[in-house]
């Protein structure tokens, strides 16, 4: 017998966890197992809704992660295809029921499943293929709205501190580093070229961040610049580029994660490699000194 939440869950933010943190304690004060069933691609995708401008802000992988960490004992991971689309809300609960044993489902203030989601009444639906509702209320977060598509709206506009506010934790890109034209190492300011594993994953907007970086598990700290360079030749390409503090090492090839802090400045274009030699000093004085101030604050 399973006790579960069903969704979407992108980004695990803080509305997310308030219902698991509901999941988490009935199953425990029932003494059954918890589940989280999730679907794989976002419905967007396989229904065509404007799928070409959708952005995610957790792969599947850091999904399933987040969520086992966050306590929850299984994660199921279901195909959305368009027959699946097509299952009404009764159809899908008689699945779960039968497949995965569930027998106590935890419904969100607004939560709807099915293709006749916006016409039944879930918790009577629930009650009638004999599974148990918990109803959570909507989620408080000192009046500020908490969704998915507000925090892409946050990153897409380069307001990091506050999609972190609203996630919980820092937002992460993790990808592969790439090799690029060493224009970095000529100024002293060498930078790992990341090419990032999700290209569904939503980059922030362009500028100029201070980030930490987690590579062979050690954390670092670094600035990190996404956008077009325009004060070097970059043929039109967006980069996103990162100079790691206090590091000297050859990673071309090796995977790296970064999560942004917060946004220094916008991207500039300077008249000549020297100025932005300077710049890049001044970002790396003001990173140091929100790292003093970061760590006196713990």
């Amino acid at each position: 017998m399973a006790i579960a939440a069903t969704g979407f869950f992108d980004g695990v933010h803080k509305g997310h966890r308030f219902v698991l943190d509901q999941l988490i304690k009935v199953s425990k004060d029932l003494g059954q197992r918890s589940e989280v069933i999730t679907f794989w691609p976002h419905p967007r995708v396989v229904l065509n809704q404007d799928a070409d401008n959708l952005r995610l802000l957790t792969t599947m992988s850091e999904k399933r992660t987040m969520i086992r960490q966050y306590g929850v004992d299984d994660v199921i991971v279901i195909p959305f295809t368009s027959e699946f689309a097509n299952l009404t809300s009764r159809d899908f609960l008689s699945m779960i029921r039968d497949r995965y044993d569930v027998q106590y489902l935890i419904i969100g203030y607004d939560h709807k499943v099915g293709c006749d989601g916006d016409m039944v009444n879930l918790s009577d639906i629930c009650r009638e293929v004999g599974i148990h509702p918990y109803k959570v209320s909507e989620y408080n977060n000192d009046g500020c709205n908490v969704s998915s598509t507000e925090i892409r709206r946050c990153l897409s506009m380069g307001e990091v501190g506050r999609a972190s506010a609203l996630l919980g934790y820092d937002y992460l890109l993790t990808g592969i580093v790439v090799e690029g034209n060493r224009m970095g190492r000529t100024i002293g300011f060498p930078t790992a070229n990341l090419s990032i594993n999700e290209p569904m994953k939503i980059v922030p907007s362009n500028g100029v961040y201070f980030v930490d970086v987690i590579y062979d598990k050690r954390l670092y700290k670094g600035i990190c610049n996404i956008g077009y360079r325009p004060t070097l030749y970059n043929n039109g390409m967006k980069t996103i580029e990162t100079h790691i503090l206090n590091f000297d090492e050859e990673i071309y090839g090796r995977e790296l994660t970064i999560s942004f802090v917060t946004k220094i400045r916008d991207e500039m274009k300077f008249s000549s490699l020297e100025m932005l030699r300077n710049q890049i000093e001044k970002d790396k004085q003001l990173v140091e000194s929100i790292r003093e101030k970061r760590c006196f604050c713990k």
